[in-house]
């Protein structure tokens, strides 16, 4: 029931914007084919939108449209102009001349020539973008559950940070099935009469004209009445046994939320579009955003220490790792990572100048310049898409690449816990930052008690994942690094105070009221 939901809501989005890409797509392509000085600007412009990466269009364009519908259907919309303008001039400008010189002998104006001759032509050209645009639409939207606009890219959002294949398949092959199924009645149209053609686009067009206005309708009702507080929070988060339910649960109260992408999630907190998200205790958001973190009083979240994980085999082969890392062992504070991550986020320094910075801050690594050492192996070092893992990733390659004769190659930005799990049981990453929290409740197979009996202490939390992490998958823990980037619940400073909200509890309160 819930693939049909989302498979609902991903039709939606994909004929929408779809719709309104053929309107004002076709509309651009006949205007340059009229006015040959601006086709150059227009194509061009068209060519520079496709080529910008769609979750980046869609972070750019959050900050003025919010989260939801809107945002993601003004994406979409941008993605499908560029094969619908460019087939529209083509078709157009390809109508044989003999046929133009023919309608002026007959008498015909310029917009008679257009509407009756060149367009008519130019169909088969127009209906083959507008295909290609639809299947371009089916695969972008998927990308909308990052920003909570729906439909099958949050099964895939999901099942990438619940480390679940089952659930990535339940968004990706409806969604390919669904890129087929446009194409096939598209063709089957393109190959119609112009008359069936005609007929097919003024039902769409009308029934999306109907549907942007009871939409608006609803959302205009919508935004006067809701006055609640929206949470936004990351798949991974909702989903997980310490997650959001477990939060509900453990402080008696539910609130109303939206599930996104985490960098989008801080931009939608601090652009007033959520009100309440989950972060990680040592975030250099927190103080980027100016926000307020409410005190777990029921101590609900467990440890989440920090240790680097490297495989068992590349462990037994170069020994010297181990060795060079565990100057790192209790090194770290809360309060230092915190402060790589600010400088990070909000002074736009690299993680690697951050990384190095510290390290010789701690005596850890030296300033004099040392001889070119001749490297004897190559280590591959792998992070999540996350600023504190792309900065722990550089300090072990500067630790490592330090104190022993081997090169390390970075491998930054995978998309999940599943991701990275699969790079390194297929040897593509030797090693890569975790945190025991995650691998307790994500990555080990374990049974409730078991888990139960030990969340409350860290230490007894990394034996236990130390120990069946070698056990289950061969994979070694090294020594912690010595701060804790638990959960943390965060709300703008400003609401906090002006609702009194101080700790879960006060929110758990104040949301029953």
């Amino acid at each position: 029931m819930e693939v049909f939901k989302q498979l609902i809501e991903h039709i939606e989005l994909t004929l929408v914007s779809l719709c309104i890409a053929i309107l004002l797509g076709v509309a651009i392509g006949i205007l340059i084919a009229v006015n040959k000085r601006s086709t150059k600007t227009v194509l061009t412009l068209v060519n520079t939108i496709q080529t910008i990466p769609s979750l980046a269009l869609l972070g750019f364009l959050l900050p003025f449209l919010g989260i939801g519908v809107v945002p993601a259907i003004m994406a979409l919309f941008l993605y499908a102009l560029l094969p619908i303008v460019r087939n529209t001039y083509t078709g157009i400008s390809e109508v044989d001349a003999s046929v133009k010189e023919s309608a002026i002998a007959m008498g015909m104006t310029r917009s008679q020539i257009l509407f009756k001759v060149e367009l008519p032509l130019a169909l088969p050209y127009v209906m083959a973008g507008i295909r290609t645009a639809s299947v371009i639409n089916v695969g972008v939207a998927t990308l909308s559950a990052f920003i909570a606009a729906g439909g099958l890219g949050k099964f895939i959002l999901q099942g990438i940070q619940l480390n679940n294949t089952n659930m990535i398949l339940a968004g990706a092959i409806p969604a390919s099935l669904l890129a087929l199924f446009f194409d096939a009645i598209l063709g089957k149209i393109q190959s119609s009469s112009t008359k069936v053609i005609r007929w097919f686009s003024i039902i769409l067009l009308g029934g999306t004209f109907i549907y942007l206005l009871i939409s608006g309708v609803q959302n205009f009702n919508k935004s006067t009445i809701e006055k609640d507080l929206i949470g936004g929070f990351p798949s991974e988060f909702v989903y997980r046994e310490d997650g959001l339910k477990g939060l509900f649960k453990a402080y008696d109260f539910e609130i109303k939320y939206v599930e996104m992408e985490i960098g989008l999630m801080y931009q939608a907190l601090a652009n007033g579009e959520v009100d309440v998200v989950s972060g990680f205790s040592t975030d250099g958001r927190i103080k980027a955003y100016n926000l307020r973190t409410l005190e777990d009083n029921r101590n609900y979240f467990p440890p989440y220490e920090a240790a680097p994980v490297a495989r068992q085999l590349i462990i037994k082969k170069y020994p010297e790792i181990k060795e060079s890392l565990a100057r790192l062992e209790d090194r770290i504070t809360n309060d230092e990572m915190t402060e790589m991550n600010f400088k990070v986020d909000e002074r736009k320094m690299q993680p690697e100048e951050v990384a190095l910075d510290f390290l010789l801050a701690k005596g850890i690594l030296s300033t004099e310049r040392e001889a070119p050492v001749k490297r004897s192996g190559i280590i591959k070092i792998g992070s999540k898409a996350f600023t504190e893992n792309y900065i722990l990733a550089h300090l072990f390659k500067f630790v490592i690449e330090a104190h022993t004769n081997l090169k390390v190659e970075l491998k930054l930005g995978f998309g999940g816990t599943k991701l990275l799990m699969d790079a390194m049981k297929n040897d593509e990453i030797d090693l890569y930052p975790e945190y025991t929290g995650t691998a307790l409740l994500l990555l080990l197979e374990t049974n409730t008690q078991e888990r139960e009996s030990i969340m409350s202490n860290p230490e007894k939390v990394y034996g236990f994942v130390k120990r069946e992490s070698l056990k289950q998958f061969e994979f070694e823990w090294l020594s912690t690094l010595g701060f804790n980037n638990t959960f943390a619940i965060l709300m703008r400073s400003e609401q906090a105070a002006k609702l009194n909200l101080q700790n879960v509890e006060d929110l758990a309160k104040y949301s029953l009221q």
